[in-house]
């Protein structure tokens, strides 16, 4: 049956996890991981979820400590376990799962293939080398996207995080691309004001699997991409699981 059926699954650490399964009778899945202060309601993730759907089912999930999803946000920390409670899930029913991240959920998502088999194909948008190497320069904060599309447009829907403590350790994505054997697939903007672009570019030289490295002219951060670049973000996204997940 066509449509979108909203449902919940537990983690290994005992957080309810809700997601949205756009379901349309295929079987492969896109796995959609929101970015910091984001969540599975966000406009502009639902636009690529629907760009999705005449080739894939999709799940958008809200990570711990946002949307409706319990608990607090870790900073990366304790995020995969979620992804990896969606992943176990879509094992058991798709034939191939793709996952596209953003920002911080790209973290979530490098973590997740290093630790697991449970993905095929991955995209990460805006992926950061290791937390401690954010560049948070608010002399440089978009201001069209991050404060009058948030403030006074669609942005302002589906936002908000329960933060939780910043300081546990983090695993560092620059140190566990090399150990995933999957296709990775990063973008950036090269106007990103938070993760500059040699983040992705240092991560693509530490790859050793399938991968790929597209540098976006004036492309913000993460999923607002989809929103300043929408046509060329959506092209790459859906050109990418083409050919990887076959």
């Amino acid at each position: 049956m066509n449509g979108v059926l909203t449902s919940t699954t537990i983690t290994s650490d005992g957080q309810k996890i809700y997601y949205d399964h756009y379901q349309y009778g295929h079987d492969k899945v896109i796995v959609v991981a929101h970015g910091f202060f984001n969540s599975r309601k966000a406009v502009l993730l639902q636009q690529l979820a629907q760009s999705l759907t005449d080739d894939y089912d999709v799940i958008m999930l809200d990570f711990r400590g946002h949307g409706q999803s319990s608990g607090l946000f870790y900073w990366t920390s304790k995020e995969y376990l979620d992804l990896e409670a969606i992943l176990n899930f879509v094992h058991q029913k798709y034939t191939k799962i793709g996952v596209v991240g953003f920002s911080l959920s790209a973290v979530t998502s490098i973590i997740c293939a290093a630790k697991s088999n449970l993905m095929d194909s991955l995209v990460a948008v805006s992926a950061p080398t290791e937390f401690e190497k954010i560049e948070f320069h608010f002399w440089q904060l978009d201001v069209e996207n991050e404060i009058l599309y948030n403030l006074f447009g669609n942005g302002r829907i589906g936002k908000g995080v329960r933060p939780g403590p910043f300081w546990l350790n983090k695993e560092k994505p620059i140190y566990l691309v090399s150990r995933i054997s999957i296709p990775i697939f990063y973008i950036h903007g090269d106007r990103d004001w938070l993760i500059k672009p040699w983040h992705s570019k240092a991560l693509y030289t530490k790859t050793n699997s399938p991968k790929r490295l597209v540098i976006i002219k004036n492309g913000p951060h993460a999923e607002y991409l989809i929103r300043k670049n929408k046509e060329e973000t959506l092209r790459l996204i859906k050109g990418w699981f083409k050919v990887t997940l076959i």
